[in-house]
């Protein structure tokens, strides 16, 4: 009879011992993701980001308006660069760090973002947040010939298609009438 107060003794405390996370382990809190990103600066990172992806993006609208000059307006690409610039300055940053915390509550624990906080508060994660918008905008700039060239297959491909499918809707309205 005296051991059975030991065994539920011992059974209570292997179970609670399970139950128990270590602090690192825990979920990451609101206030353990905002201090994340006020470390990363990641409001002036995505600002940056936006100014950044301008020029790229500046470029795009005029390769892809450029065969079609002669029809459009000629103030059509700055009116064209300066709604995407005022979208891309308009841009909720707030709103879209708030949408965010979730994310990265349920992909992270408390110890992962205390960890990258120590990463980013580092010499060298703050060379990282210093050269990412630079990067982030020669890639884009590397990358936006290549985007281009699919996005005019992928137009040229949507036209056929819409051409094909007009076709066979005339024909089988064609053969509905006879």
């Amino acid at each position: 009879m005296t051991r059975l107060p030991i065994v539920v003794l011992l059974w209570l405390g292997c179970t609670l011992c399970g139950v128990a996370q270590s602090p690192s382990d825990s979920p990451a809190t609101k206030e353990d993701v905002e201090r994340y990103f006020q470390v990363m600066h990641s409001h002036e990172m995505m600002q940056q980001m936006m100014q950044a992806m301008s020029k790229p993006m500046h470029q795009m609208i005029h390769q892809q308006f450029v065969k079609d000059q002669d029809k459009l307006p000629s103030d059509f690409e700055a009116r064209m660069n300066k709604t995407m610039d005022d979208m891309l300055r308009d841009m909720p940053f707030d709103e879209m760090m708030q949408a965010m915390v979730p994310a990265y509550q349920k992909h992270f624990t408390k110890g992962d973002l205390e960890a990258l906080i120590v990463f980013y508060s580092s010499p060298t994660g703050q060379k990282v947040l210093r050269e990412l918008p630079s990067i982030t905008a020669e890639a884009m700039q590397s990358m936006m010939p290549l985007m281009s060239k699919q996005m005019d297959r992928m137009k040229e491909r949507l036209q056929q298609d819409i051409a094909e499918s007009l076709k066979a809707g005339r024909s089988a309205s064609t053969g509905a009438r006879n």
